[in-house]
């Protein structure tokens, strides 16, 4: 599979989506409406997975598998206005049998606006209910932790 992004590597677990605010991400005052926030979050993991090799429609097709946000802390520091240029960041923090904690930050330049870890939850796409990453997939996220962060 081939991507215009580039693929996380053991070398430089973190992975980065650029996006830009657009209106219909603002409230009234042209600030960026905080539940936007997780939708930039959720993007960026999304093309982490696929950058990786695995679409959401692809994982739950041909794997019976979807990953589902259990948890989330977030710190909104400070905020994004329109037209901004962004750049959301995705790292592993953690790759158990069937969950993963990313942790995630929204940066406009050097300013980290956004700081977020996630709690995602690998759960079977016909019940619901949590279930085991397949074995080869779960070797490929854990070669993705960041060092010293595995447990």
């Amino acid at each position: 599979m081939t991507s215009d992004f580039p693929s996380p590597t053991p070398e430089s677990q973190l992975f980065s989506w650029p996006t830009r605010v657009y209106w219909e991400d603002t409230d009234a005052g042209g600030v960026v409406y905080h539940a936007q926030y997780l939708a930039f979050l959720e993007r960026a993991r999304s093309e982490w997975v696929r950058a990786l090799g695995y679409g959401q429609d692809g994982l739950r097709r041909d794997h019976g598998l979807l990953f589902v946000v259990a948890g989330m802390q977030i710190g909104f520091l400070k905020p994004a206005r329109l037209d901004d240029a962004l750049e959301v960041t995705v790292e592993l923090r953690r790759c158990r049998r069937a969950s993963l904690i990313f942790a995630q930050t929204v940066r406009r330049g050097a300013e980290t606006l956004i700081s977020a870890e996630v709690r995602v939850a690998a759960v079977d796409a016909e019940h619901w209910r949590p279930c085991a990453i397949p074995p080869g997939m779960l070797a490929q996220l854990q070669a993705q932790e960041a060092p010293g962060d595995g447990g």
